[in-house]
């Protein structure tokens, strides 16, 4: 028969490593990834929300045939960049949406509205924080928060506690991919942008054949009521497109970390 009483303190120092080392990869989501790094929530919750993860999964991922729990400064850094390639994977997403806004609010002759977005402190375009909270409500809906927390539990599997490193190319693949924020964001604009530029040719003939006519004058309404006409009908395409593009981020944030 098994003491138990003999054996749980020897192994109290393995679960508090293998805690502090849980607790570091997912606080990664808390900074960076949509939904869980929005200011809406207290930093107690997201804190509590932390600490409740590492006792959940602490159990399981000190059983991990490869785990290494050693409380060393290459764990730490590998932890913590683990987790900050997940959140800044994701949170790309988030900037499409913002670029997507800032073209359309060029459109619309919203260029000058702006407001202060409370994430980033810094002042971003209406419409961009329209298509942000736009994208957040998508995640929720469709359950990607669900599936964000279970593509972190499975990267305990895949890269164990310790074993966790990121290299130079990790970076250099972060940086392509925040280059592929610009072209999803021109994707979401333009049938938008489409429209606009259509409206802008035919006042412009408009104006050239009946000179008489105020077209310059019509033209700037016109353009927005036709540009809100189009977005409103291609918002119907606009959650299979951020269920997309999510999962992709996902599943490239997965092999970063895999390959990292």
């Amino acid at each position: 028969m098994v003491d138990l009483d003999s054996t749980i303190p020897a192994d109290w120092p393995h679960f508090l490593i293998v805690g502090v080392l849980v607790m570091i990869r997912v606080s990664g989501l808390m900074v960076f990834a949509p939904v869980f790094s929005s200011v809406a929530i207290a930093p107690r919750i997201k804190a509590g929300f932390v600490f409740a993860l590492t006792i959940l999964l602490s159990p399981a991922v000190s059983a991990v045939p490869d785990a290494r729990p050693l409380l060393d400064m290459m764990s730490i850094l590998g932890e913590l960049g683990v987790g900050l390639v997940f959140g800044l994977s994701l949170t790309m997403l988030n900037e499409a949406l913002m670029f997507a806004g800032t073209l359309l609010g060029m459109q619309f002759s919203f260029s000058l509205v702006n407001l202060l977005d409370p994430n980033s402190k810094v002042e971003t375009p209406v419409l961009g924080q329209l298509l942000s909270w736009l994208g957040v409500l998508v995640l929720i809906g469709a359950g990607l928060d669900r599936t964000m927390l279970g593509a972190m539990v499975r990267s305990f599997r895949l890269v164990p506690v310790g074993h966790a490193m990121v290299q130079a190319r990790t970076g250099m693949a972060l940086v392509q991919m925040g280059g592929g924020i610009f072209l999803a964001g021109l994707q979401l604009a333009a049938p938008v942008i489409a429209a606009a530029m259509v409206v802008e040719i035919t006042v412009a003939l408009v104006g050239r054949m009946a000179p008489q006519l105020p077209a310059m004058v019509l033209g700037i309404p016109l353009k927005t009521l036709i540009s809100y006409a189009v977005l409103t009908g291609s918002l119907a395409l606009w959650p299979s497109w951020v269920e997309g593009h999510f999962s992709a981020l996902l599943d490239a944030a997965g092999r970063l970390i895999a390959n990292g």
